[in-house]
């Protein structure tokens, strides 16, 4: 989920609208994050799947997200001296590299990516769903700062596939026994149920052109690119933002851009520009490297792949299966938001939205990229893999990489699995074309 537009860009990337809004955003938030101290604004650090921003929000808190930094600083290049940093201090070369990455940050004075530092945190909000990671990394940021609250939201793991009222009904009575009154206490303030209200509303209508956006991309020309073009997207709704007035209107200006596309019959814009013939519609699985996230890009793009559908996009929420925050039942419908994380769904509900986004977006094949650290991807993909390929007869490619260590991403084995991949798909595409025409 990149808050941050310009960390990999070269001066010749072409910049839309939305994305000059987006970058004024993340900007006054580190303005206003570097100088909560004198302002008197809380600091709550947290993380993105299953976020509380709206609750944060109602209590005028200022969120940070450890897993936005840690990629946030892969994208700058700078995530391979913090790992090492982390590594110096006895953490193992297994352990999740945004972890590493995170702690090695702090280490160094936690310095954010407008330069400016990141306050110590007023309350640590674990909200877990699914990750068991989190858990281990929330323990290392108490050790850090022994000083600070720390308020845990456990989120029952979907195993059956879906949640039940009573899954519903325990996340609600953990609200209102311990994250509300640890915000009352730490901010001073009483539970504001209109402010949540209003919140609430503004998310479900960002969420609303969101899911329009996203689905743009079933047109026979894709408008979007919705894995790497996507990460900026969600940017605003999984972070620090949902529920403001200017998420609504970042994605009223984001759809408007990605409507005159579909319009013109136009695809995504890239790096380089407008891109080219579409000669390839995939779907992927698994979050991106973000340590070489232009030249992964890239890859796509020169061999003219489109990426129509990722489950990655969906980390922060599931909108497009019907989701959207409620503001006339405000703590059920956060913890329904944080039941239907994907990180909290089981892996055969995980196969079946795969299977689905390759039919629903008419995809050529799809890519399993297995991260080498993020296990709460990773486990089973070769397993799914097999599956989608069983359940929609389309072929699969995988390819291994990592989050933020730079390490573990080799651009020249990638690229030659990219590129056998399409070939392999160009062949099929002929073969069954010719067995039409005999």
């Amino acid at each position: 989920m990149s808050q941050n537009l310009d960390v990999d860009a070269k001066p010749s990337i072409e910049k839309e609208e939305s994305m000059f809004v987006q970058k004024k955003m993340i900007a006054d938030h580190f303005d206003r994050l570097a100088n909560a101290k004198e302002s008197g604004k809380k600091v709550v650090y947290t993380f993105v799947p299953g976020n509380l921003t709206e609750l944060m929000l109602s209590f005028d808190t200022l969120p940070v997200l450890p897993e936005i930094n840690a990629l946030q600083a892969g994208m700058r290049k700078m995530s391979g001296e913090y790992i090492a940093e982390a590594e110096r201090h006895g953490h193992s070369e297994d352990v999740c590299t945004y972890v590493k990455c995170d702690i090695g940050m702090m280490l160094k004075g936690n310095i954010g990516p407008t330069g400016q530092k990141i306050p110590d945190p007023d309350l640590l909000l674990l909200s877990y769903t699914g990750c068991f990671t989190f858990l281990k990394w929330f323990e290392l940021l108490r050790d850090r700062y022994p000083n600070c609250p720390v308020a845990m939201l456990h989120v029952p793991y979907q195993g059956e596939g879906e949640y039940t009222p009573e899954m519903v009904k325990y996340v609600v009575e953990q609200l209102k026994r311990e994250i509300i009154p640890k915000f009352e206490k730490v901010t001073g303030t009483s539970f504001n149920e209109g402010a949540l209200k209003e919140l609430l509303a503004n998310s479900a209508l960002a969420e609303n052109d969101l899911v329009w956006v996203l689905e743009a991309a079933k047109n026979p020309v894709s408008p979007i690119d919705s894995y790497f073009g996507g990460v900026y997207y969600i940017g605003p709704i999984f972070t620090s933002f949902r529920g403001t007035p200017g998420a609504v209107a970042y994605y009223k200006q984001l759809r408007k851009e990605v409507e005159a596309r579909v319009e013109a019959g136009e695809g995504p814009i890239t790096p380089d520009g407008p891109m080219g013939e579409q000669k390839f519609r995939i779907v992927v699985e698994g979050p991106p490297n973000w340590t070489s996230f232009r030249e992964f890009w890239k890859m796509f793009y020169d061999e003219g792949a489109v990426v129509v559908a990722s489950t990655y996009t969906k980390v922060g929420g599931v909108y497009e299966r019907g989701f959207r925050h409620d503001p006339e039942k405000p703590l059920e419908t956060l913890a329904e938001y944080c039941l239907g994380c994907y990180t909290n769904l089981n892996l055969p509900d995980r196969v079946g939205m795969i299977a689905n986004y390759v039919k629903e977006y008419n995809a050529d094949g799809f890519l399993m990229n297995s991260v080498k650290s993020c296990n709460s991807f990773s486990s089973g993909q070769l397993v799914m893999l097999r599956e989608v390929e069983k359940r929609t007869g389309r072929a699969g490619a995988f390819i291994e990489t990592d989050l933020v260590d730079p390490r573990y991403f080799s651009a020249s084995n990638v690229k030659n699995r990219l590129e056998s991949y399409f070939q392999m798909l160009a062949q099929k595409r002929a073969a069954a074309q010719a067995e039409v025409m005999a």
